[in-house]
């Protein structure tokens, strides 16, 4: 049986993998790695992580 995928939540020192904001959402792809990305850029890229069948989670960090 195969073990279950747990993320710790996004707090307010992640920041977006392509400029440095806030992050918002995480990608987890399927070959194991993970993406950060403020709303901005996950809006711009959710389409093509969509297509990689990417875990899309959007939990929103606290503020700071």
């Amino acid at each position: 049986m195969p073990g279950t995928l747990t993320s710790t939540p996004l707090t307010a020192v992640d920041r977006c993998d392509r400029c440095g904001a806030a992050a918002r959402v995480r990608a987890v792809l399927p070959g194991g790695g993970e993406l950060l990305f403020c709303q901005h850029h996950a809006n711009e890229h959710m389409d093509r992580l969509r297509e990689l069948e990417a875990v899309i989670d959007t939990e929103a960090a606290p503020a700071l």
